[in-house]
């Protein structure tokens, strides 16, 4: 997968408006009630990135959730990135 011009990320970025770019990676954090509710989104997001085999950095702090999505192997975002960035969203 190679990795995307800016153009593209631009692109993809003006439907993913819960997620920033932070250089070459896409980052959104998410609150939750409790370290419960957010142990139990993580594990859904382990699910999926499990099947799509392209997985996140995640950082769990109490009642928040923070995902980073990177292609290491590209040095930088590719399609993998946004296409994952939408399934978290959906969970």
């Amino acid at each position: 997968m190679d990795k995307l011009e800016t153009d593209a990320i631009e692109s993809h970025m003006e439907s993913l408006t819960d997620w920033t770019l932070s250089g070459d990676n896409l980052q959104r954090t998410i609150s939750f009630d409790d370290f419960r509710s957010a142990m139990a989104f993580v594990n859904k997001v382990a699910d999926a990135a499990e099947a799509a085999a392209h997985h996140p950095d995640i950082m769990i702090r109490y009642g928040k959730v923070t995902l980073t999505l990177t292609t290491h192997d590209a040095g930088g975002l590719t399609e993998n990135d946004f296409d994952m960035a939408r399934k978290i969203d959906a969970i």
